[in-house]
């Protein structure tokens, strides 16, 4: 099947308008998007989102993770759909780019088909996964993964938010579950845009990222256990400082990234000290060690080196030392087809792009087990997201629309 002409472009003003468009609801405080998973503001999203669909042409299913599946019929009723979108939910301070992008130009792709007279062999989906962020409800990318069987359906109805609502509850409160159950849909293939939610794109004035894999993690929270005693009036010699060994343990995990580079990234963020007090030597440290790379084996090798040197620093200081992974998945690596269709796109239309990590997760990572699946990146300013002053540019939304219709209608397939 050849390659759809070069002269096949989306429109580039329409799409940017629909974006500011959805970000009127659940604006920031600072220009920015807070429209939380399945709070009022999603679902008044949502249903902006549906009358575009419709109004397109689409027909609309909703299953019972909330997850909207936006259908523009093909030629061929019996093949497999290829299915395109992201996320419209947003951090509480969120940008207005992150996740919108990818849903609205997945519109896109259907409004342009529409306006050429374009058919497709295979139906097109666009789709908009519920609660990708975890913001609100964790974890995160949480109807993929109940989509793939990551997660139990029953387990994230029962997960709470900050005021002790259910996901499930809040689910059925905002009118947005639906009947489907969740995980049947077979695809013939899944593409996601995404902003690239780091610098290396627009320091290195490319307009495209091909996204090859996805980074694997290891979320591995420690406990250094030492002993509560007063500041001022404990000899040097006798103190057992947890805190000592929390700040020893963060240089290590700073070195085993450093020594792993570039292809690993790793620090630890989440900290408590107890008894955290101004004149008491803290007698306890818990805290969450963050690494993350594309290649199983060096994830896998800082994991066994850290936990290793972290013991031993802990037992030179008189302190216990446990842990416990909390969160962990094996690195993705994206489909050679759909990488290949992304790349050929690129280079077909004229613009410059390189192979990249997504160095954050999205539902394209858990929808890789069990379809073949890539995704498209774009620069955004100063690689700054999950915050109100992400910004692109209209030139960068519309070069990754541009790409991502490309790929989406060579595998769907145009009927001539």
């Amino acid at each position: 099947m050849a390659a759809p002409g070069e002269n096949l472009r989306i429109n580039g003003d329409r799409l940017w308008d629909s974006i500011h468009e959805m970000a009127k609801i659940g604006p920031g405080i600072a220009g920015g998007s807070n429209r939380q998973t399945v709070t009022d503001e999603d679902g008044e999203g949502r249903k902006l989102f549906q009358k575009w669909c419709e109004d397109a042409g689409m027909t609309m299913s909703v299953d019972q993770m909330g997850t909207m599946f936006m259908r523009r019929e093909g030629t061929d009723p019996d093949a497999l759909p290829v299915y395109v979108g992201s996320h419209l939910d947003t951090q509480p301070t969120g940008g207005r780019y992150d996740g919108v992008l990818g849903v609205l130009a997945g519109l896109e792709i259907v409004r342009t088909l529409n306006d050429l007279d374009i058919k497709t062999n295979h139906p097109i989906v666009v789709t908009n996964w519920t609660n990708e962020e975890g913001s609100r409800f964790a974890p995160a990318m949480m109807a993929s993964g109940v989509f793939t069987g990551q997660f139990s359906q029953e387990w994230v109805f029962e997960r709470e938010d900050a005021e002790g609502k259910k996901f499930g509850d809040e689910l059925k409160r905002i009118g947005w579950q639906g009947d489907e159950p969740v995980g049947e849909r077979k695809m013939h293939a899944f593409f996601e845009l995404h902003i690239e939610q780091g610098p290396i794109l627009e320091t290195e004035s490319i307009d495209i990222g091909v996204v090859t894999h996805g980074q694997g993690l290891r979320w591995i929270e420690c406990t250094v256990t030492g002993k509560e005693s007063h500041t001022g009036s404990t000899p040097m010699p006798l103190r057992r400082n947890a805190g000592r060994g929390l700040a020893q343990i963060t240089e290590l995990v700073h070195n085993v990234a450093m020594d792993n580079a570039p292809n690993a990234v790793g620090a630890i963020g989440h900290i408590d000290v107890y008894p955290n007090s101004r004149n008491i030597i803290p007698g306890k440290a818990v805290f969450t060690i963050d690494i993350r790379s594309h290649v199983l084996e060096t994830l896998e090798g800082m994991a066994e080196r850290i936990l290793s040197e972290a013991s031993k620093i802990c037992v030179q200081l008189g302190l216990e030392f446990s842990y416990q992974i909390v969160n962990q998945f094996d690195p993705p690596e994206f489909d050679k087809n759909c990488v290949k269709a992304i790349r050929d796109a690129a280079e077909r239309l004229g613009y410059s792009h390189r192979n990249i990590v997504s160095g954050a997760g999205h539902d394209a990572c858990w929808i890789n087990e069990v379809a073949p699946t890539a995704m498209v990146m774009c620069p955004c300013v100063d690689g700054l997201s999950h915050n109100e002053a992400e910004e692109i540019s209209k030139d960068w939304s519309t070069a990754g629309a541009e790409v991502l219709f490309h790929a989406v209608v060579e595998t769907a397939k145009i009927v001539s």
